[in-house]
């Protein structure tokens, strides 16, 4: 591989794994946000415990989400690891 294709992988698996780490450290708030807004829309009225679903519902995704891409950019970054080793 190309030195300047290993560099775009390497921007590549920090962005990744920056973004997922991000989602991973702040799912409580970016959940509770997202559920907020939902509730926003619905007039600002709901069931409490429909609500209370909700906030769980939206910090699982982005804990979910946040670990799905920081695992990718770890498996890009030891890619492109292992890549430049073998130059």
């Amino acid at each position: 591989m190309r030195k300047d294709k290993l560099t775009g992988l390497y921007a590549l698996g920090s962005l990744l794994g920056i973004v997922g780490l991000i989602f991973l450290f702040f799912s409580a708030n970016l959940g509770t946000t997202v559920a907020d807004s939902w509730l926003e829309g619905q007039g600002g009225i709901a069931d409490t415990s429909l609500y209370q679903l909700m906030i769980k519902a939206n910090i699982s995704n982005f804990r979910v989400a946040g670990g799905i891409l920081f695992a990718v950019g770890l498996m890009t970054m030891v890619f492109s690891y292992y890549k430049t080793l073998k130059e």
